[in-house]
């Protein structure tokens, strides 16, 4: 089992730009082989220089819909418009980690975030996520990009929450471009069994993100690390792991509704949670 082991760029900053470069440099001294970038209307940097800072550095790239996504853009929708427009909005962002030259698109994709309809699923919603997702990895496919959808927890989506509903929606999709990335945080929530839920995802496992059930740095909290790894080490050739978290040295954090202070230093976050997570590694 290989583990790449990264970090989500909200540790440092909330918006990506050419003068966030000196990131993937502090990102690999600190041990770190990955990095990944959040996109959205509101991010704008020289997709040119990331893709040869990352090169240089040997940093695997992958991109989030992390930043400005419009809420009319939902392939989940009960308009058809806004699948639509869905569809088109992915697709552009898919473009741009063909720019960068990131490895994979990695999100709630089949919905949007902060999108909760609290209702009884309509019959037909199952059916036409699984249509718009086949079409967005058919197209991540030809760009060479892997479609990674995550399960988020009740309070961020409706659409899927377990792994269960994330394996049974890629099985209806029915096309091999098709990933999960599980996250620590949201499983507190929605997983009885840590260790289970990976395992079922074996066939379609990508990566971890990884936190603590407070968002902050893992070990000392909640989360069952040690049947995590006992049950990564289980999925694929290559596991990626991935310290994710919001600064809160200033607003950020509190911005993203986390209200204590779990990483007003990225540098001691990442040394602390590598070690951490190495030691399981091991």
């Amino acid at each position: 089992m290989k583990f790449i082991f990264s970090a989500h760029q909200f540790l440092w900053t909330d918006c990506w730009t050419d003068g966030s470069l000196p990131i993937l440099e502090s990102a690999r001294e600190l041990g770190l082989d990955g990095m990944e970038v959040s996109l959205g209307d509101d991010v704008l940097f020289d997709a040119a220089a990331l893709k040869k800072g990352a090169e240089d550095l040997r940093m695997e790239l992958t991109v989030g819909p992390g930043n400005v996504w419009p809420m009319e853009c939902d392939v989940s929708s009960d308009d058809a418009e806004q699948r639509r427009l869905g569809i088109a909005w992915h697709r552009r962002m898919i473009g741009r980690c063909v720019e960068i030259g990131a490895v994979a698109y990695c999100g709630a994709i089949y919905g949007h975030p902060g999108r909760v309809l609290r209702r009884r699923r309509p019959p037909d919603e199952f059916l036409r996520v699984s249509e718009k997702l086949r079409e967005l990895a058919e197209f991540a496919a030809q760009c060479g990009v892997k479609l990674v959808i995550e399960p988020m927890s009740r309070f961020r989506t409706h659409v899927v929450n377990t792994t269960e509903q994330a394996m049974n929606l890629i099985g209806a999709a029915e096309h091999p471009n098709l990933f999960i990335n599980f996250d620590t945080y949201h499983m507190m929530t929605e997983e009885r069994n840590y260790a289970a839920a990976i395992r079922r995802a074996a066939p379609r496992f990508f990566g971890v993100h990884a936190c603590e059930n407070d968002r902050g740095v893992p070990g000392g909290g909640l989360v069952p690390w040690k049947d995590v790894f006992a049950a990564l080490r289980e999925t694929q050739s290559v596991s990626r792991v991935m310290l994710e978290t919001y600064n809160t040295s200033g607003d950020f954090g509190f911005s993203r509704g986390v209200f204590q202070n779990v990483c007003p230093d990225p540098a001691a976050f990442v040394r602390t949670g590598l070690h951490f997570l190495r030691s399981h590694a091991a």
